[in-house]
C-alpha cells in the first residue's frame, strides 16, 4: 500500500514538473502578453491589434496585461522574472531595449541577456504635435523662432525619463539650440490628457497616438520625426525638411523570458509574423501611421543588440544621464539604416520602404547619406558612432 501510495505522488510531482510542462504540447493554456506602458499608448494599441490573430493561430488566447511605470521597467522585470515556458511574453520597445538601458545603470535585468526575441511587429514614427491653444504656431520654423524668443517657456512631456519620446524631444532641443522643460509621465495615454487639458505644450509622441487628435482639431500638427513624410498624412512636413537630419522612430517587438525553448520561440515568431500578414491587420497598422515589419527571432535579437550597443557606446563616452550631446544626431541617423535593413528584409512586399515614402534601399541610403552627416554633427561621419 505504502508503495503504491509513493508512486502516486511521485507520479503527481512529476507531472507538475517543468520537464513534464515542457512535454505538452505549446500553448496549452492562455498567453500573458504584458504591455509595460498604460492602455492607449502606441505600444499598447499596436499589441491589441495583433494578439486577437496570434492566438487564434497559436489555438490559444493572448490576453494583453499592461504593467506601467518607471518607463516601462516595471513590465520588462516582471517578464524577465517570468517562468521561461512561452506563457509570459512582453512587448518590447525602442525605449525599453534600448533607450532607457543607456540612461539607467541599475536596471533588475539585461535587455540582451534577460530575453528571447522572438519577433519585430513594427516601425513608429513621431510625430511632433502641439497643443493650438498654448502654443502660437503653425510650423517647424514658427516653433524654432518661438522658443529662441522665448527661452525656457514651453515644456514638453514623454512617456517618462529614457523613452524615445524624451529622447526627441532632447534631440529637438540639441539641434536647435533651444530650451523646454521635460515634463516626465508614466505613458503616453497620461501625457496626451495633459497634453489636451493644456497642462504642457508639446510632444513627440507615437503617431499613431496623437494623429486621431490632429485629425479632429484638437492638436497641430508640425512635423513627423522620420527622414521623409509619410503617406498617411503627406501634407505634413518632416521635421528633418526644417532641421536636416532629425529623426526619431521607435518600433514594437515581441520577446519572451531568456531560457524558452528554442522551439517555443519560434511558434511565436511565426503566430505574430503571421498576424502582421493579415491583410487587415497590414491595413489598419498602416492607416494608423506603423510600418508593419517581422523578422526571424535572430534577426530580431542582432536588431536590439545593434540598437542597446549604440546607447551604451554614448554610456561609456561618460555622457550625462538625460542629455543630448552632438553625437546623438549621428546616433539617430545610424538607427534609420539599420530600421531600413530590417525592413528590407522582413517586411512586407508593399510596406519596405520606410512609411511607403520615397526612400532608396540601406546600402543605397548608407551610400548616399553615410558621408553627409546631419548639420549638428560638425563634420563627423553620419554613420553611428564607434
Amino acid at each position: 500500500m505504502m508503495l503504491r501510495i509513493s508512486l502516486a505522488v511521485a507520479a503527481l510531482l512529476a507531472a507538475g514538473s517543468p520537464i513534464a510542462a515542457q512535454e505538452q504540447p505549446y500553448p496549452s493554456r492562455q498567453i500573458e502578453l504584458v504591455v509595460p506602458f498604460p492602455a492607449g499608448g502606441g505600444a499598447d494599441v499596436s499589441a491589441r491589434m495583433v494578439a486577437q490573430i496570434a492566438g487564434d493561430s497559436l489555438g490559444q488566447p493572448v490576453v494583453i496585461q499592461n504593467k506601467g511605470g518607471a518607463t516601462g521597467a516595471i513590465g520588462s522585470e516582471y517578464v524577465a522574472r517570468a517562468t521561461p515556458d512561452g506563457y509570459t511574453l512582453l512587448l518590447a520597445t525602442g525605449s525599453t531595449h534600448a533607450v532607457l538601458p543607456a540612461y539607467r545603470t541599475d536596471l533588475p535585468y539585461d535587455t540582451v541577456t534577460s530575453f528571447a526575441p522572438a519577433t519585430l511587429v513594427a516601425l513608429i514614427p513621431n510625430m511632433l504635435v502641439v497643443n493650438p491653444k498654448k502654443v502660437p504656431v503653425a510650423s517647424v520654423a514658427e516653433l524654432i523662432k518661438y522658443l529662441k524668443d522665448n527661452p525656457g517657456k514651453l515644456n514638453f512631456a514623454s512617456s517618462g525619463p529614457g523613452s524615445s519620446i524624451h529622447f526627441a524631444g532632447e534631440l529637438f532641443k540639441l539641434m536647435t539650440q533651444t530650451q523646454m522643460t521635460h515634463v516626465s509621465y508614466r505613458g503616453s495615454a497620461p501625457a496626451l490628457n495633459d497634453l489636451l487639458a493644456g497642462s504642457v505644450d508639446l510632444i513627440f509622441d507615437n503617431m499613431p497616438v496623437v494623429w486621431p487628435q490632429v485629425q479632429q482639431g484638437n492638436l497641430r500638427a508640425l512635423g513627423v520625426a522620420s527622414l521623409e513624410r509619410t503617406p498617411l498624412a503627406p501634407q505634413v512636413p518632416a521635421i528633418a525638411e526644417s532641421l536636416p537630419g532629425f529623426e526619431a522612430v521607435s518600433w514594437v517587438g515581441i520577446v519572451a523570458p531568456a531560457g524558452t525553448p528554442p522551439a517555443i520561440v519560434d511558434k511565436i515568431s511565426q503566430a505574430f509574423g503571421a498576424a502582421v500578414l493579415r491583410p487587415e491587420i497590414t491595413s489598419r497598422l498602416q492607416e494608423l501611421g506603423y510600418t508593419p515589419a517581422r523578422n526571424t527571432p535572430a534577426e530580431f535579437t542582432q536588431f536590439i543588440r545593434d540598437d542597446r550597443a549604440q546607447m551604451a557606446a554614448r554610456r561609456a563616452r561618460g555622457e550625462p544621464v538625460g542629455k543630448v550631446t552632438s553625437r546623438h544626431c549621428c546616433w539617430s541617423t545610424g538607427i534609420s539604416w539599420r530600421t531600413r535593413a530590417i525592413e528590407e528584409r522582413a517586411a512586407l512586399p508593399s510596406t519596405n520602404r520606410w512609411a511607403g515614402a520615397k526612400t532608396p534601399p540601406s546600402r543605397s541610403w548608407m551610400k548616399t547619406y553615410g558621408s553627409s552627416p546631419p548639420t549638428c554633427c560638425s563634420g563627423k561621419s553620419g554613420r553611428d558612432p564607434g
